[in-house]
């Protein structure tokens, strides 16, 4: 994400080289300042952690099943996870520590490091979303010609583009301090405590445009256009007279060829649309958590100082956004279930709930022996004959 300079108007309106922030040890400082203290870590804590963990969690379970590293989709995952970690480590630790101690303790170089990091990993996680929008609007829209379009390096392609572009509008800008004017960078020399990122209105333009409005309207208009689809397709199968249903397994013995077609397509299509439900939910939260702070971003850094900005409005909308990094392992675990079949073999619940994990549609997924997505569908139709379940959980 990017700082602006309304977060440190507070420090900046007061004495040169004094600092007005609330320290932790001063005397002074009120009981409910240290309850206030304590709440805020307690939370930014809390959700470097889970970013930590949980995003440490999806990159180990698309590695270590099978059947997670067959699916196209999981190779763009694996690389937003990648950049929501590094969030968790390189980025949130620094910012925790400006809310705690009210000043930059790291030095100038590290600073400039510190917002081109942020400005990097926020800019690769809407990217990578955008990628996995069109992902999905390919295997929804056009189901057929998606082996043929969705390759292997296509796909290493899309993600190292989305890498690129995002150090191109991070780290060139920052570091050769593009991004700012000739005052700002007095400024910033004059208060070495102080880790200021006040960015002239061009690149506020610029880079708001590419690192979200952009991507995101995109994706708004695919997965309207993937929802829409969705719904043709629902309607089509339902006046088809088909559906999907528990049969014995004398009755499934007596499926026509055809009738075996048809379902397995139809598997097929609930299976997309499941994943392309998770996958909105995904984008959901993250317009949801980003879009305050890029509107807060964009209108700040037009008006200046003539619009009010509260500090702990801009401390809540970096926080906002930092949350988004520790909430789509949460989304997976709940809404994708062969995510969730593989997280309580890592996280060995299966000890809890029994040797083996059955998800809802009769195949039994156990830990290093996931097949592919063809393969399953064979997997699920012998396993439904001898025990009568074709249940779905997508």
């Amino acid at each position: 994400m990017y700082m602006a300079e309304d977060n440190y108007n507070s420090v900046l309106n007061n004495t040169p080289g004094q600092n007005v922030t609330s320290v932790i040890g001063n005397e002074t400082t009120p009981t409910t300042e240290y309850i206030l203290i304590a709440i805020k870590s307690t939370a930014m804590i809390l959700i470097m952690l889970g970013a930590i963990f949980g995003n440490i969690l999806v990159v180990t379970a698309v590695i270590k099943f099978e059947r997670l590293r067959s699916a196209i989709t999981n190779y763009f995952i694996v690389s937003l996870a990648f950049a929501d970690f590094l969030v968790s480590i390189m980025v949130m630790p620094f910012s925790a520590s400006i809310e705690i101690s009210g000043k930059w303790m790291f030095g100038r170089t590290m600073c400039d490091v510190f917002n081109s990091n942020d400005v990097l990993f926020s800019t690769a996680s809407i990217l990578h979303l955008c990628c996995i929008s069109m992902d999905r609007y390919i295997a929804i829209i056009h189901p057929f010609k998606y082996q043929s379009k969705m390759t292997h390096f296509r796909v290493y392609v899309m993600i190292a583009v989305t890498w690129i572009s995002s150090i191109l509008i991070s780290y060139i800008p920052i570091q050769s301090h593009w991004y700012t004017t000739s005052d700002t960078l007095q400024e910033m020399a004059d208060r070495p405590d102080e880790c200021l990122f006040v960015v002239n209105r061009a690149y506020a333009v610029v880079s708001s445009s590419i690192s979200f409005w952009i991507p995101c309207t995109i994706m708004v208009f695919v997965y309207l256009k993937i929802y829409m689809e969705a719904r043709r397709q629902e309607k089509q199968i339902k006046q088809s007279g088909f559906h999907v249903k528990e049969l014995s397994p004398s009755e499934q013995t007596n499926l026509t060829d055809d009738q075996t077609e048809k379902r397995n397509e139809r598997k097929r299509m609930r299976r997309e649309h499941k994943a392309a439900k998770t996958l909105g939910i995904i984008m959901g939260a993250f317009v949801f958590c980003f879009l305050p702070f890029f509107s807060w971003y964009l209108v700040t850094s037009l008006c200046g100082d003539a619009c009010p900005n509260p500090q702990v409005l801009s401390s809540a909308v970096f926080w906002l956004g930092y949350f988004n990094s520790c909430l789509n392992p949460i989304i997976y675990a709940y809404f994708n279930r062969d995510f969730r079949s593989a997280f309580r073999k890592l996280l060995n619940l299966t000890k809890l709930l029994g040797n083996s994990y059955s998800d809802h549609s009769g195949v039994v997924l156990t830990a290093g022996n996931f097949e592919n997505r063809d393969h399953s569908v064979q997997v699920q139709s012998k396993n439904s004959c001898r025990n009568g379940n074709t249940k779905s959980d997508l």
